[in-house]
């Protein structure tokens, strides 16, 4: 098995609600390095990217709240991942709000891009995170990055890789979507991307579901970037998210999405992002992160 690399991304300045830059921290108690040590993956901690507290900056445009500070973090973010994809690692990204997607997914695109080959997605969400400064009614970036990647707005996390989009949306996958205002259920259909509701999860099932997320995401690509959003959970079983939305991913199919990851034997990246300390119980969320994370490497029940 590749050996994996742990970066940390306090970053939190994406959202309405503080506490998610404890996040990186809280995946490391539950004992992440050591238990994936366990399965004979050999982890290096690479630390956490430096990321400014909002009492520190201005929020500048009201449309992309603290964008440009939120971009070089990515822009950091980026440059840590993709050195770590040329060392021959799998990072896995620890936030941290979703917006620093942005940067993750597009190291891994520019790995692949560098092999000749495009890079498919599975964006584990309650949200589509598609909107861009012109239709987000909050001005909230971590509602953004997916939008972003597609080489939309922001402009500033648009060309983290370079002046072209950094993925496809016929390679791009949304599972477990269910809270999503007007205007962005008519961009995710406009968008080309592959859209898989919570209400496309009870009638298909989650195998189903996987099978056809996980074809769409490998066919013709170079491997799978999972960037997995702990509110895509019930807040029964992940409380300490960001934007707890009711109705998500139960423990089984939650874990069922990542051993499908496993046994596809594409992943090349993970993201575990908006797990906020200061809203969980017990460090459950985080604890979940963990134990997802050792199913996407393979961790078998028998």
């Amino acid at each position: 098995m590749k050996p994996a690399h742990l970066i940390g991304v306090p970053l939190d300045l994406g959202g309405n609600r503080r506490g998610v830059d404890m996040g990186p921290s809280a995946i490391r108690i539950s004992s992440l390095a050591e238990h994936l040590g366990a399965l004979g993956i050999q982890v290096t901690d690479k630390g956490d990217i430096a990321t400014p507290l909002p009492e520190t900056k201005g929020p500048g445009d009201p449309r992309k709240r603290y964008v440009k500070e939120i971009a070089k973090v990515c822009q950091k973010l980026y440059q840590t991942a993709l050195a770590s994809l040329h060392e021959g690692a799998l990072p896995i990204v620890l936030g941290g709000d979703h917006s620093l997607g942005a940067g993750s997914v597009a190291a891994s695109a520019a790995w692949l891009k560098a092999q000749g080959q495009p890079v498919g997605v599975i964006w584990v969400d309650a949200h589509a995170d598609i909107n861009s400064p012109s239709t987000s009614p909050s001005g909230n970036v971590h509602g953004m990055p997916l939008a972003a990647l597609l080489g939309r707005e922001p402009a500033e996390l648009a060309r983290i890789s370079g002046p072209d989009a950094a993925i496809r949306p016929e390679h791009t996958v949304l599972v477990g979507i269910r809270n999503l205002d007007d205007r962005e259920k008519e961009i995710v259909k406009a968008s080309g991307v592959h859209a898989f509701t919570m209400k496309d999860i009870d009638r298909l099932g989650i195998a189903e579901v996987m099978d056809r997320a996980l074809a769409a995401a490998s066919n013709g690509t170079g491997g799978v970037h999972v960037s997995f959003d702990l509110d895509v959970c019930d807040p029964t079983i992940a409380p300490g998210v960001g934007t707890p939305v009711k109705g998500g991913l139960d423990y089984r199919e939650a874990h069922f999405v990542m051993e499908a990851v496993a046994e596809s034997g594409r992943l090349i990246a993970l993201d575990l992002v908006e797990v906020n300390p200061a809203l969980d119980v017990r460090n459950a969320t985080a604890e979940l992160a963990t134990e997802l994370a050792l199913s996407a490497f393979g961790k078998r029940i028998l």
